[in-house]
């Protein structure tokens, strides 16, 4: 789209590429951990799966595209959050932990970033210990 915009020369425009799909890369390699366990799959789902309950089928699992922090609703469970806001950018912030010990401080902060710039662009890894999903 931008560069058929570009070839018609009417506008000249510099942009850059932000990561959308690669902003998984870039969470893992933040957070310095590879993005799944030896030998396990990693499952990619939006906010609105997690929702309807987390996968029975990896203990590594990807949230984008979360309005509404759904992971919050498995705060009891023995689950470990790695979660970025605005990969690859200079306003990049990060967050790791049990989820029970840091989903309010991811929340308030989303809150915060929201209200400061507008909109949200973050990712999340859920990690449960090997083994622990449901087959």
């Amino acid at each position: 789209m931008i560069e058929t915009i570009l070839e018609r020369g009417v506008l000249t425009l510099e942009y850059e590429v932000i990561p959308g799909i690669s902003s998984i890369q870039a969470l893992a390699a933040r957070h310095r951990i590879a993005i799944n366990q030896v030998a396990s799959p990693v499952h990619v789902t939006t906010g609105r799966r997690i929702k309807e309950g987390l996968p029975n089928n990896a203990d590594d699992i990807v949230v984008m595209l979360d309005a509404d922090l759904a992971c919050a609703a498995h705060r009891d469970e023995d689950i470990d959050i790695y979660w970025g806001a605005y990969l690859g950018t200079e306003d990049e912030i990060l967050v790791a932990g049990k989820l029970r010990d840091v989903i309010d401080h991811i929340s308030q902060t989303r809150a915060e970033l929201r209200e400061r710039k507008g909109w949200i662009m973050d990712t999340y890894l859920l990690r449960r210990k090997p083994g622990q999903h449901a087959e």
